[in-house]
C-alpha cells in the first residue's frame, strides 16, 4: 500500500503567503507548505475538517 502523499492547495502559489498542504486519511492534518517537513501540523476530525473549511469558504 502507497504511503499517503501531501497536496497543496490550489490557493497555494509562489506569489503568495497563503501556503496550505493537506494530507487526508481517517486523520485530516495540514501544514504550512513553505515549511514542508520542519512545519507544526494541525490535525482534523471529519467534522471539525468541514467546520474548518466552511468557515475558510465564507472568508473569501
Amino acid at each position: 500500500m502507497s504511503q499517503p502523499q501531501w497536496r497543496k492547495s490550489s490557493y497555494s502559489t509562489a506569489a503568495s503567503d497563503n501556503c496550505l498542504e493537506v494530507l487526508d486519511g481517517a486523520v485530516i492534518k495540514v501544514r504550512d507548505s513553505k515549511l514542508s517537513e520542519s512545519s507544526p501540523v494541525l490535525s482534523f476530525g471529519d467534522t471539525q475538517w468541514a467546520d474548518f473549511v466552511g468557515f475558510a469558504k465564507d472568508q473569501v
